[in-house]
């Protein structure tokens, strides 16, 4: 007997709420203001944001204004960059120094130290010109993070590649239970904004709630196409969009056990499948990618 384990239940007692976890500004290495961000983001109707610059932390008090003044809710965050890898702290409650130990980082966040709050993000493992800014060896050896960024918008213009998946087949192929944001990581003031983006179902818009559903994975992410529905019974799952042009099935280490050219697709979930999870392919390179189903046998 199977037994799926996933995080989309309940989700008609919710609202979906898009929203970037990664944007940069003058503070760091962006080209605009936080206002001037955050109006883009408002314009473009996203429901929520997260400035993100550099080793530089945006405290709860700021996003409290900045959500009173622009109308979208705003995250606290930083991205921990100097001395290694970088890491997306989404939620923060106080800022957390870089460390070379990237795992002493994340233990910080992620518990170690009582009143960081928030998650940690893998950022862009897959950009610079080995395709690897953050080697799979290092994401095997860490513990405690939340998910790796599967899209990052602002990879695609430079060396190395923009998606992760690879990775993250890896990663959940060898049980790890992580789950795959989509970002813009927007720096620029023309061509950066809503290049990918997270779609996460939450009870009430605030920043804990959000936080809390994004931690708990009840999102998905995307770069245009739009997930409409998830179904999942004893040993079958359906997904249905709203403007996929094909779906495939994936399972184990990235393998397509099923496709369908369509908006919807169901799927039995295969006698030796450890994980599966749903590609959702749109018109041009539009994208939504679903959280993971585990599963595990009794």
């Amino acid at each position: 007997m199977i037994r799926i384990e996933h995080p989309y239940h309940d989700l008609a007692g919710g609202r979906w709420l898009r929203g970037n976890l990664h944007a940069h500004t003058l503070r760091s290495d962006g080209e605009r203001g936080p206002d001037e961000v955050i109006a883009d983001y408002a314009r473009r109707g996203y429901d929520f944001l997260a400035i993100t610059d550099h080793d530089i932390t945006t405290t709860a008090e700021e996003c409290a204004a900045w959500t009173a003044a622009h109308g979208l809710v705003l995250i606290p965050g930083n991205e921990v960059t100097a001395g290694g890898p970088h890491l997306l702290h989404v939620g923060a409650a106080r800022h957390v120094e870089a460390h070379t130990d990237r795992q002493a980082v994340i233990d910080r966040i992620a518990g170690g130290d009582g009143n960081a709050g928030g998650f940690v993000v893998v950022n862009h493992p897959s950009s610079h010109a080995n395709f690897d800014q953050c080697p799979i060896a290092l994401m095997r050896a860490w513990t405690g993070y939340t998910g790796i960024e599967i899209f990052n918008g602002v990879a695609g213009r430079a060396d190395g590649s923009d998606y992760a998946l690879n990775k993250w087949d890896m990663l959940l192929a060898e049980g790890r239970r992580v789950w795959g944001f989509a970002n813009d990581d927007a720096h620029a003031a023309e061509g950066d904004v809503e290049l990918g983006w997270n779609v996460v179902n939450t009870p009430s818009c605030t920043p804990e709630a959000i936080v809390a559903a994004l931690r708990a994975g009840r999102f998905y992410a995307s770069t245009g196409v739009t997930i409409e529905a998830v179904h999942v019974g004893d040993d079958t799952i359906r997904i249905e969009t709203r403007d996929a042009q094909r779906i495939n099935a994936l399972m184990n280490t990235g393998r397509r056990f099923a496709r369908s050219d369509g908006r919807a697709i169901q799927v039995r979930v295969p006698a030796d499948a450890t994980y599966v999870r749903f590609e959702c392919w749109g018109a041009g390179e539009s994208f939504a990618w679903t959280q993971p189903f585990f599963v595990t046998r009794s």
